[in-house]
């Protein structure tokens, strides 16, 4: 009987050490990689919002997953750089703020799932094939910007009902510039709003665009969204209230500074809808197989500070329209 017994706690100590390899196998703990161009304090309320994604999805930040997460701080040059550092580190998952950082990751890997949260034409950037088949290993949000940039200038015109001429500042190298100016120029035929396009390639050309603006007597400015704006916000805000002139942004982010209206996909929305595709992908699903999504939730901001600023008042028909008002 005693030999039995001591048959017995020998097989179950083998048991316990041949299986222990396949529990530790078992419990590894997924890595996602999360690349930004911009500071860790740019936008929280997005990083959040990816964040709380992930619980809702049942996962808990160094507890059953790890987020690695890079900044290039504005320095867009540091995003290979970092791209590359997310492959070393192996890990399972690389999400992406916007197109800078998405194709970054896509030089940097044809393999490690690449998860977008932010891109206006994924098929016209080369990213993925279709928005239904991506095809690869990219897929994620799109923001579908080009098809907003008509309901901004009619939220302008109603501001300003009067307004016969637009300034918009734009950005000929970003692929979906082409798309929105489209989309603009049907609206503006329908309005009765003449267009006139700026092209920012860099930072000096920003203070240059207001002046062209003002010395064709634009009555307003819509930006489109790029990164050279987006790094300038403060400047660009600034000179808006100099120039007198109503302008239209892309991002809430311009609202929240000090900017006066912004009309778009709700960014934080985009972000917490990210996480569900990380949830897939770490459960077995192919991104190849998983259809870009379009947005769901869109955002009305205005900013009444910024309006008095320039002497408008606006209509209270679109106040009662607007998602977000701040006084």
């Amino acid at each position: 009987m005693k030999e039995k017994i001591r048959v017995l706690t020998i097989c179950a100590l083998l048991f316990v050490l041949c299986g222990s390899p396949q529990a530790q196998q078992a419990k590894k703990i997924p890595r996602i990689g999360f690349l930004n161009a911009l500071f860790p304090t740019t936008n929280p309320a997005r990083i959040e919002a990816f964040r709380q994604g992930l619980r809702d999805v049942g996962y808990v930040e160094g507890k059953n997953i790890i987020v690695e997460f890079r900044y290039a701080e504005r320095k867009v040059d540091r995003l290979p750089t970092l791209a590359a550092e997310l492959v070393r580190l192996k890990v399972d998952v690389i999400v992406t703020s916007a197109s800078q950082e998405t194709r970054a990751a896509k030089e940097a890997t044809n393999t490690i799932p690449i998860v977008m949260t932010n891109e206006g034409d994924p098929v016209e950037t080369g990213f993925v094939a279709s928005l239904a088949r991506p095809g690869g290993n990219i897929t994620g949000l799109s923001t579908l910007s080009p098809e907003l940039s008509g309901k901004r200038l009619e939220l302008l015109k109603e501001i300003v009902p009067k307004l016969s001429r637009v300034a918009v500042f734009g950005n000929s190298i970003q692929p979906a510039n082409a798309d929105t100016l489209r989309e603009l120029e049907v609206a503006a035929q329908e309005l009765k709003v003449k267009l006139q396009y700026l092209d920012i390639l860099n930072p000096n050309d920003i203070e240059t665009a207001f002046r062209a603006a003002g010395k064709e007597r634009a009555g307003a400015v819509i930006l489109l969204s790029n990164s050279i704006l987006t790094s300038q916000r403060r400047q660009i805000i600034d000179l808006a209230v100099k120039s007198r002139l109503p302008v239209s942004y892309a991002r809430p982010e311009f609202v929240e500074s000090g900017g006066l209206m912004t009309y778009g996909p709700s960014f934080v929305d985009l972000c917490r809808r990210a996480a569900t595709y990380v949830d897939k992908i770490l459960k077995g699903t192919n991104p190849a197989d998983l259809p870009v999504e379009q947005p769901m939730k869109f955002e009305f901001v205005v900013n009444l500070k910024a309006a008095k600023q320039i002497g408008l008042t606006i209509p209270p028909n679109v106040l009662t329209r607007a998602d977000k008002v701040l006084k």
